[in-house]
């Protein structure tokens, strides 16, 4: 993107580098304003400085081995990138994964919604001077990652999902403990909801602040809860159902007013929502296995590797070669916690895929910020950008 600011009668304003050193950029993003005095007159944007080169390092990767990649797209929620890329490929396989497996994706991807949103919320409250919300929160995502932590070991970078399945079952215990976060989140949420929704400085800062019309946010492709911000209540999981979502009573939180107090709300309500789903996601757990009964797509149970030639040899052949998919594409999309996250991907029969190209929720809504931001102050584009929940990882892939 170019950087070369022309706004009218341009030598009166100041020109400004707007990150990537600044605290509200992370190192990550590069926003070209020109000011007159603190307003922004012009606003130009450049993206790259964390390009992690997933797309085209999965083209020398097993289709298994490209799930680590995707943890690090949108990192803060790891686990909806690895559910999304295993169901565009298992859709290029033309396989339906166990009920049980399509529970705990379900659940997990829940999880990672609610902990995505509590670091959006806390890390703005924490750019706009509202630090006690920022630990708060922090402290339930803690608890959710301890979840994360007992079942696949990591915390972050999680690669917990398999082409055909998870990495592994749910421990023992771990439906009880899960049940015990989610029933203490309310009363976090009802705290935070607390300190803020009704203060008159959040309110000052937010309301008003960023805004984007249904119209314009549909023009630059907005998902997600930037969008339902806007009044338009699209969320794929009722849009066009995935994992039973259809069948768990639940509701698609929406506002009006399309400003970062209308996100900030908008997010506040689907974590409840996302609690409603877990609830019930954990009272119906299927019994049965969580990977497909094909040693071409999982891998065979470690008792007929060690005895059996047949199973050596799948665990082999899986290992070295990797799952080979008929030649075709696809394009799968979940409900990610910034909107829709998009796989296409393309395979020609080989180990490997040919292409992987991913629709990231986050590149459609950053293209709108110097529209939601001219003519509002620096501190407005610091609580507009927070609201936003722009990932670099996601943003640049």
């Amino acid at each position: 993107m170019h950087t070369t600011l022309t706004p009218p009668e341009s030598s009166k304003y100041m020109r400004l580098n707007l990150g990537p050193s600044h605290p509200a950029t992370h190192g990550t993003l590069r926003i070209f304003v020109a000011l007159e005095g603190e307003v922004i007159r012009d606003m130009k944007l450049e993206i790259g400085y964390l390009h992690r080169c997933f797309e085209k390092m999965a083209e020398t990767h097993t289709w298994n081995q490209v799930i680590p990649f995707t943890d690090r797209l949108n990192y803060v929620s790891a686990m909806m990138n690895n559910v999304g890329y295993v169901m565009a490929v298992e859709k290029l396989l033309g396989i339906e994964v166990t009920k049980r497996c399509q529970r705990i994706r379900v659940i997990l991807s829940e999880l990672s919604r609610i902990i995505d949103h509590l670091v959006c919320i806390g890390a703005n409250a924490v750019d706009l001077g509202a630090l006690t919300c920022f630990w708060y929160f922090f402290r339930e995502r803690e608890n959710v990652y301890d979840l994360f932590e007992a079942l696949c070991g990591a915390r972050l970078t999680t690669s917990v999902t398999r082409v055909g399945g998870m990495y592994k079952d749910l421990p023992e215990g771990w439906v009880e403990w899960c049940r015990r976060v989610v029933n203490n989140l309310p009363r976090t949420l009802d705290d935070v909801d607390t300190l803020l929704t009704a203060n008159r400085i959040w309110i000052d800062r937010t309301k008003g602040v960023g805004p984007i019309s249904k119209e314009n946010a549909l023009e630059y492709g907005f998902t997600g809860p930037c969008l339902r911000a806007t009044g338009i209540p699209y969320d794929i999981r009722k849009a066009m159902p995935y994992y039973d979502y259809d069948k768990f009573s639940w509701n698609v939180v929406t506002e009006s007013e399309g400003d970062t107090y209308a996100r900030y709300l908008v997010r506040m309500g689907e974590m409840r929502e996302s609690l409603k789903i877990i609830q019930q996601a954990l009272d119906d757990i299927p019994g049965g296995p969580v990977n497909v009964d094909d040693w071409s797509i999982c891998l065979p149970p470690k008792d007929q590797v060690y005895n059996s030639i047949e199973g050596l040899m799948a665990h082999f052949k899986l290992i070295m070669h990797g799952i080979r998919p008929p030649s075709g594409e696809v394009y799968a999309c979940t409900e990610a916690a910034n909107g829709e996250l998009g796989f296409h991907v393309t395979s020609d029969n080989q180990g490997r895929p040919y292409r992987v190209r991913v629709r990231p929720p986050c590149f459609a809504i950053y293209q709108a910020f110097p529209e939601m931001c001219i003519g509002q102050t620096v501190s407005d584009a610091v609580a507009t950008l927070g609201s936003l929940n722009i990932v670099a990882g996601e943003l640049d892939r």
